[in-house]
């Protein structure tokens, strides 16, 4: 099962793929984990949980969900019941623990107070405010003393309603006192980053109270939840953790015929496609299409990966009840080419990691040809009702977004100008030719509360070009961006094209006259721009304003940035050490200094320089 690689998509045992048995996962725990645990090159992480109810089980299916992401947890639990207590009163154990998320596993248990029947509603509403004044203290106390990112339960319902079918609309009645609580916190997530909701209101409803608790299990082991639905929550919090660092996908590769309408393009011709209302499956079809324009609206990208005849592929675009445009597709490929062959030059043409694409397509056959031959790849195994295409895509969680900040919006704009930006290389003779006529322009500069959110995304999410693989939290992004201590640059880049948005990040932290680097990352999709250089350039800038001698840049290898294992050879660093897991580089500043950059015109703040 194992490999030098890692555990590959493919190879994730299938007790934990769709469609996903709790009773086995139960019963198979422990074997299941001693699989998972071959896997090389897991990404430790640091998960403290705060438990409203008991939390053994949370956290024992919670660790097989995030080994089978690639991700090694380590664990911190509170005591029973005293979630609120061990984080508002400064337990020793947990500052030491120092965790990067902190999971708070409450439900409508762990209300302080609800209302007395038939309240007024000046009444409810300060009871409202009051258990948020409580929740809001205690996540802010959370985040200032230990920096971590917050998930949070939002609130389930209870399965008994004393006020019967009132309590849809008696304010006093705990169903609506819990409705409104659950929009209050999500304001509150709305506009503080560093929390999440866990939206088991939402998993409740889709499992049903009837299965999501169990009245023996609270009354004997204070479990709020079924052991069904605490897979279920398992599950939901390990996609919001994989998100937070990096590991959701960033674009969905789609076969055509039976896979966006029913029957062959070739064959039954544009009329005779089971595609709209007039057809038993034809509106299954267009929700289908409508989820992932949806999901493109978002910022993942989509793409064709069809056996087809080119010309009739497109032509099926043309009905009038599809949903999709040609224009939404980031990449197409409709030809007779192994589709692995074609999986793989849709990565090289958008810019992205084969492990960022996910492969649908009804036909068992090719699914198994794209596992075997492209294992990177995420390949669900859909079937062939289209009515449940896009439940089993939600259900294994490829998608989950940590946040959504603008770049996130705009991704598919970025990566559209990109293949135009490859159409165009092609009519010079020399790739610097080509680099001048973009005409680009970088914005570079210390981070800015703006631009935290992204700079944050940036960093978890960047594999290829990383030099160390760190993974940071918003707040520990803010915290270096107040010290003095710190160089910190990000760099936006545009040309002629369009704007591909914030691209890379630098933190260097200063010892003595020594800065020593942390970070350095670049998005993919600026590769070979000459934005390392320019981003090199600014930072000489900085360290010289600042006295700095010497700049220690250290190079971790992982299995994804091996791209990059001689960058600071490249700039004209000297190896100080190497080692198997790490080499260290040094750079010793001299002035004048010759700028790096030839192809960027480069402004920093209201300031601007050009470097040719």
């Amino acid at each position: 099962m194992a490999s030098k690689s890692g555990l590959s998509q493919w190879r994730i045992p299938k007790e934990i793929r769709f469609p996903i048995a709790a009773e086995v996962i139960l019963r198979k725990r422990r074997a299941l984990k001693r699989d998972l645990l071959q896997q090389t090159d897991l990404f430790p992480i640091k998960i403290a949980i705060l438990g409203g109810s008991t939390t053994q089980e949370v956290r024992s299916i919670l660790e097989l969900f995030l080994l089978a992401q690639g991700i090694q947890p380590s664990f911190y639990e509170s005591s029973h019941k005293a979630y609120y207590e061990e984080a508002a009163f400064d337990s020793p154990e947990l500052r030491e623990f120092k965790p990067k998320i902190v999971f708070v596993h409450t439900t409508w248990h762990n209300v302080s107070q609800f209302p007395g029947l038939l309240e007024p509603v000046e009444r409810v509403g300060a009871l409202v405010r009051r258990e948020m004044e409580r929740f809001e203290n205690f996540w802010e106390k959370i985040h200032n003393d230990l920096g971590s990112t917050i998930i949070q339960n939002n609130f389930d319902l209870p399965r008994l309603r004393p006020l019967g079918n009132l309590e849809a609309s008696e304010p006093s009645a705990r169903t609506n006192f819990l409705l409104n609580l659950n929009s209050e916190f999500g304001r509150y997530a709305h506009t503080h980053s560093f929390l999440l909701l866990n939206d088991i209101f939402y998993l409740s409803a889709k499992m049903g109270l009837a299965q999501w608790c169990d009245h023996n299990y609270w009354y004997n082991y204070h479990m709020a939840l079924s052991p069904a639905a605490t897979v279920t929550v398992a599950l939901n919090v390990a996609n919001m953790v994989k998100a937070l660092y990096g590991k959701s996908k960033k674009c969905i590769m789609l076969d055509l015929d039976n896979t966006l309408w029913g029957g062959a393009i070739g064959e039954d011709g544009l009329q005779n496609l089971a595609l709209g209302p007039d057809h038993p499956c034809g509106a299954a079809y267009v929700d289908f299409q409508q989820y992932l324009k949806d999901l493109r609206k978002r910022g993942i990208l989509l793409a064709v990966c069809s056996k087809n005849n080119p010309e009739n592929a497109r032509e099926a675009f043309s009905h009038p009840d599809m949903v999709l445009k040609l224009e939404d597709f980031s990449s197409f490929k409709a030809n007779w080419n192994p589709k692995s062959d074609s999986v793989r030059e849709i990565a090289v043409e958008l810019g992205i990691g084969l492990d960022s694409l996910v492969f649908v397509d009804d036909d068992p056959v090719e699914r198994a040809i794209v596992s075997a031959q492209v294992p990177e790849v995420a390949v669900p195994e859909i079937g062939s009702d289209v009515s449940l295409f896009a439940e089993i895509l939600e259900h294994e969680g490829y998608f989950e977004p940590g946040n959504v900040v603008q770049d996130d919006i705009e991704r598919t704009g970025y990566y559209d100008s990109n293949v135009r930006r490859s159409s165009h290389q092609a009519t010079f003779e020399t790739y610097g030719e080509f680099l001048d006529s973009l005409e680009m322009t970088a914005e570079i500069a210390s981070f800015v509360p703006l631009y935290l959110q992204r700079i944050t995304t940036l960093i978890n999410r960047s594999n290829q070009f990383n030099l160390t693989t760190r993974r940071y939290t918003e707040a520990e992004v803010d915290a270096v961006s107040r010290d003095p201590n710190y160089i910190t640059l990000y760099g936006r880049l545009s040309d002629k094209f369009g704007d591909n948005g914030l691209v890379s990040v630098v933190i260097g932290c200063a010892r003595g006259d020594t800065i020593e680097l942390d970070v350095w990352v670049m998005s993919c999709r600026v590769l070979k721009r000459d934005m390392e250089h320019a981003m090199f350039d600014a930072l000489i800038e900085a360290c010289l304003a600042r006295g700095v001698q010497k700049i220690v840049g250290l190079y971790i290898p992982s299995k994804k940035n091996l791209g990059v294992k001689d960058h600071y050879a490249k700039l004209g660093f000297h190896q100080l050490e190497s080692t198997a897991t790490r080499s260290l580089w040094q750079y010793n500043l001299v002035e004048p200094y010759s700028a790096k950059a030839r192809h960027i015109c480069r402004r920093s703040g209201e300031a601007s320089s050009t470097h040719k």
